[in-house]
């Protein structure tokens, strides 16, 4: 069992930057990878970052390539999402997740058994 803590949303204007922070519990977090979805109103979860358990791979999705970076710290049982060049398109519920069957990374959300409530990214033009 994995329980998800996120941190680090809020109101940014267009350009800025913010970090977003998933704090973990449980065993089998440092064993498999983590992701970052978003959900806007209205609209599907969509994936957004994942990186792999020991942190040495990521993936994203097109629409934040070169302007997010995912990263973990298995020590202290942490996921980060670095967020720039922000743009009101990126307003969404950001989710971290963890899967309990994928090691490597995936943007497959079948694959994440584990989601945190969710902290709210709002970009203003």
């Amino acid at each position: 069992q994995v329980q998800l803590v996120e941190a680090g949303g809020g109101l940014v204007q267009a350009g800025g930057s913010l970090r977003l922070s998933c704090a973990a519990s449980g065993r089998t977090f440092t064993s498999f990878a983590v992701g970052w979805f978003r959900q806007a109103p209205g609209k599907e979860r969509d994936f957004v970052a994942s990186i792999n358990w020991f942190g040495g791979v990521t993936t994203y999705a097109d629409s934040v390539k070169g302007r997010f970076t995912i990263s973990r710290d298995n020590a202290r049982k942490m996921v980060y999402l670095q967020m720039d060049s922000l743009k009101p398109e990126d307003t969404a519920v950001f989710y971290c997740a963890v899967s309990s069957t994928a090691a490597q990374a995936t943007a497959d959300i079948d694959e994440y058994h584990y989601w945190g409530q969710g902290t709210q990214v709002t970009v203003s033009s």
